[in-house]
């Protein structure tokens, strides 16, 4: 008893010391331009087509989550805060409790679908930010930087999930001109922020302080730096910031601890109808959306949704600049099927297309290679699924799909498959090929000895897992069900299902 009450006055004189900054510059969080650029953001996602389409859910999400606000001390928040994995540090002082608020009490609604969003885009940032060895909670800086909306714009013409301007998108590769902005292609614009991101922390060495910089550039960071006689931690160079991003670093902290216990304050991922798995086909022509969507019936919104990096509904592809484009991959095969007819219907409505010679096209389905990654083969053994392979190399079946044109589940003994790791871990997974399959498992800490089945409880519907099966495949067959939902009913916490396993989906009734 005597331990723990140290401990809580440990903790604190340490928010007592932290709060002295927030006590002298109290209205910080109230008057930054950041809190209103946030919650322009938060109104403009609410007008993009698939958070719209999820308002139209045939069953009442309020039915299914507690709608009570609970209320937490200072004590808790900084015990929680403390309790996330993160290399940068988790500060808690006022500016951070009223972040906190502001996405747990006054914007719920938003945050919810921020939640939702998430299971789509947060694959995408994660293996960006991977593929340069940057810590996995910078997947949070677009939550403040555009609310997860892809087509954000801020007053100064950031733009894109990760708030690009155009000097910095060009930088890193992001072309921007009259067809496209790639600093709204939620790929292109997370792997240029994972590298503009990593060359700032070669400048500053502390995480805190490359948030800063992100939001106002290495060169105020630097001058905060130099006005403070040399002091390189946040708090200290705090009053030599630009407002804003004395707001910023604290309102990422609250984005992160959000992130983390949003279930603690009855926040729960809005279902948005967004189509999780994907496929990229290379266009080398002048395509309209409007082509696709009439001739293969996918929605024109849904086009706009998943390439938001296109401005006038025109793909501008040439031989020598291939362009790329997202659709669900239910509609992958019709696409490349009806290629043709897509390129050549209504084409002299849309384009100037008099004298040009018609040319039997080729397949324009091809993978990207993931940047920063390397490329391993593994030879499939009688006895593997992609589940099992896609747990073995830490990374997911869809990918393992995309990379080697797979459109069922169905792989064949002997068949030699491409795996893509991140460049820095090749020596951890290269000698995976030559490993048996018991020795494969006990990396994963699977256990494969044979147990007997779980007895069945009736009050709750099962699905029995099939070969190739994922979580989220799973999860779409039955409306209002996430793969995070049945990850808590089921207390799974790696990636990999066994063929006929049982899983329960929901409660019955």
């Amino acid at each position: 008893m005597g331990y723990c009450k140290k401990l809580l006055m440990a903790l604190g004189a340490i928010f007592m010391a932290q709060s002295i900054v927030a006590q002298n510059d109290s209205t910080a969080w109230k008057d930054t331009s950041v809190v209103t650029t946030f919650h322009q953001n938060l109104e403009q996602l609410i007008d993009q087509w698939f958070v719209k389409n999820s308002l139209k859910e045939t069953y009442t999400y309020a039915e299914k989550t507690d709608s009570t606000v609970p209320e937490f001390s200072d004590s808790v928040y900084m015990a929680r805060l403390r309790t996330i994995p993160s290399v940068m540090e988790m500060t808690y002082n006022p500016i951070v409790r009223n972040w906190i608020h502001v996405y747990t009490k006054k914007r719920r609604k938003n945050v919810e679908y921020m939640l939702g969003l998430s299971e789509y885009y947060f694959p995408i940032f994660e293996e960006a930010l991977e593929s340069q060895g940057l810590p996995n909670e910078l997947k949070y800086l677009p939550i403040i930087e555009s609310a997860l909306n892809p087509r954000a714009v801020s007053r100064v013409g950031a733009t894109g999930l990760w708030q690009f301007m155009y000097a910095t998108g060009r930088m890193y590769d992001l072309t921007t001109n009259s067809y496209v902005d790639e600093r709204r292609d939620p790929r292109k614009s997370s792997y240029a922020a994972a590298r503009f991101l990593k060359d700032l922390y070669n400048i500053f060495q502390d995480w805190t302080l490359v948030i800063a910089a992100y939001n106002c550039g290495p060169g105020n960071v630097s001058k905060a730096i130099r006005r403070t006689g040399g002091k390189r931690d946040f708090w200290d160079i705090y009053y030599f910031l630009p407002r804003e991003t004395r707001g910023y670093v604290p309102a990422f902290i609250a984005a992160t601890y959000t992130m983390h216990f949003h279930e603690e304050h009855n926040l729960y991922a809005r279902p948005i109808d967004f189509p999780l798995a994907t496929d990229t086909i290379i266009i080398k022509e002048k395509l309209h959306f409007q082509q696709i969507s009439e001739v293969t019936n996918i929605n024109a919104e849904e086009l706009h949704a998943l390439n938001p990096q296109y401005r006038r509904e025109v793909i501008p592809g040439s031989s020598k600049y291939p362009m790329t484009l997202t659709l669900p991959l239910k509609h992958t095969g019709a696409f490349i099927t009806l290629q043709d007819s897509i390129y050549n219907y209504k084409d002299s409505l849309f384009f100037n297309k008099k004298d040009q010679i018609k040319k039997p096209r080729k397949s324009h389905y091809v993978h990207q290679v993931p940047s920063g990654m390397s490329k391993l083969t593994y030879t499939v053994k009688p006895g593997d699924n992609l589940g099992f392979i896609a747990e073995w190399y830490n990374t997911r079946a869809s990918n393992i799909r995309y990379w080697n044109g797979i459109r069922g589940n169905v792989i064949r003994s002997g068949q030699k498959l491409a795996i893509y790791v991140p460049k820095g871990s090749v020596s951890k997974y290269k000698d995976i090929n030559t490993l048996s399959f018991d020795q494969k498992q006990n990396r994963t800490g699977k256990n494969t000895t044979p147990s007997r089945p779980a007895k069945l409880d009736g009050n709750y519907v099962y699905y029995k897992v099939k070969s190739g099966d994922t979580l989220w495949e799973i999860a779409r067959k039955y409306p209002g069900i996430s793969d995070r939902d049945l990850r808590k009913l089921n207390g799974i916490s790696g990636r990999t299902l066994r063929p006929g396993q049982m899983i329960k989906i929901k409660p019955k009734g």
